[in-house]
């Protein structure tokens, strides 16, 4: 199996976390791991992404333009900015949900989330897009949608993992008092998409 990965999102979203448990399922796996993280904005809002490739035969963390097989996007701007990563046919998964931009704040621009999400439809042969605000309400809580995704990724086969790796490197990785809230948000796909 060999996998490129690019994971996008603003900070605060889960994007790093959700990086990490995809890197601890495939490495129990023995499947080799390369990541690579931008997080110099996180904390005022700003974009965070992260490179991930499984696989044999990988030498270098960075994906190269092209050649992503998944974006996984917890902002619908985001997933417009890093669609340029994406391989012919390669899957995305995109959280509706929007974050207003540090840029477009200062600046005063207008932003639409549709608009973004016209984009992607005009241009994503292989796109899903998670009704995140729906789905943090089902599931209870709005902390959670990085599980919201992963589950929506494996529930279109995207990630080369199955849903018991991703549990395993849930309870392995996040502290016990949130697996209940985290497995839920994980199996939210499976059950309602």
């Amino acid at each position: 199996m060999r996998k490129n990965i690019v994971l996008c999102g603003v900070g605060g979203q889960g994007t790093v976390l959700a990086s990490r448990l995809i890197s601890a399922a495939a490495m129990k796996k023995g499947i080799p791991v390369m990541s690579a993280e931008t997080i110099g904005m996180a904390q005022r809002g700003g974009s965070v992404f992260s490179h991930l490739r499984l696989g044999e035969g990988i030498f270098s963390p960075m994906i190269a333009r092209g050649e992503a097989d998944l974006i996984l996007a917890f902002e619908p701007g985001e997933a417009v900015r890093m669609l340029p990563y994406l391989r012919e046919g390669g899957q995305v998964v995109v959280s509706s949900r929007p974050v207003m931009p540090v840029t477009a704040t200062l600046s005063g621009a207008v932003y639409r989330a549709e608009d973004m999400l016209d984009h992607l439809r005009k241009h994503v042969k292989n796109l899903l897009i998670v009704d995140a605000d729906r789905a943090m309400a089902q599931v209870g809580s709005p902390k959670v949608l990085n599980l919201i995704l992963l589950g929506a990724a494996l529930k279109a086969d995207a990630l080369g993992l199955t849903e018991e790796d991703l549990k395993n490197a849930i309870l392995e990785k996040i502290p016990e008092k949130f697996h209940a809230l985290n497995l839920k948000a994980l199996a939210y796909a499976k059950e309602n998409m």
